[in-house]
């Protein structure tokens, strides 16, 4: 038995771990670094659009965000932006409890990779700074796929990856949209949110 604090499903064989807001507490940084640029172009990023779209890539986002506010400015820029404003915040980005104890737990027992809706920049910076990186097998970004989140193809690049069937593979999220990936891709999904 293990005083883990989030069940390890009994059939997993390897687990896959979205980065922001899961394996790492980086979704107040993220917001940080958005409302500085927003606020650079003249206008604001609402939390509860923030939230909803957590897991899809931050160009996508800010298009999304454009297209609903309908207001003149320039997204795409705004986006740029936010990336590099977040680069410089690299210092406050630290491991989510819960779900480093199981990685640290699992590492050598289990396969683990990241599946992530951020660009490989991002995640790389996001696992240097954490120093979380060493961990894992490999990170899937969303300069790997074509359909990110919640498309399951992030999720089953990892699978693939490790030779492993996806129903054997869980995955650990706190977006609604990576959840939703997960079950497309026939995994096993985990709600680190309950967990909190």
């Amino acid at each position: 038995m293990t005083n883990l604090r989030i069940p390890i499903h009994s059939k997993t064989k390897a687990l896959i771990f979205d980065i922001d807001g899961t394996l790492l507490d980086t979704m107040q940084i993220h917001y940080k670094a958005t409302q500085l640029a927003c606020a650079e172009h003249g206008f604001d990023f609402p939390l509860d659009f923030f939230y909803a779209t957590a897991g899809t890539p931050t160009h996508e986002v800010f298009e999304m965000l454009g297209k609903k506010l309908n207001i003149n400015a320039n997204f795409k820029q705004a986006a740029i932006d936010k990336e590099e404003i977040y680069k410089t915040l690299a210092s406050e980005i630290k491991p989510l409890g819960i779900v480093e104890e199981i990685v640290k737990h699992y590492h050598g027992i289990l396969p683990m990779v990241c599946g992530t809706g951020g660009t490989r920049e991002i995640a790389t910076l996001n696992l240097e700074a954490s120093s979380m990186g060493h961990y894992f097998e490999t990170v899937i970004t969303c300069n790997d796929v074509s359909n990110p989140k919640p498309h399951p193809e992030t999720f089953l690049k990892g699978a693939e990856f490790l030779g492993i069937a996806p129903e054997f593979c869980q995955v650990f999220e706190d977006a609604d949209l990576g959840l939703q990936a997960a079950k497309s891709a026939g995994m096993i999904p985990t709600d680190i949110r309950l967990y909190l």
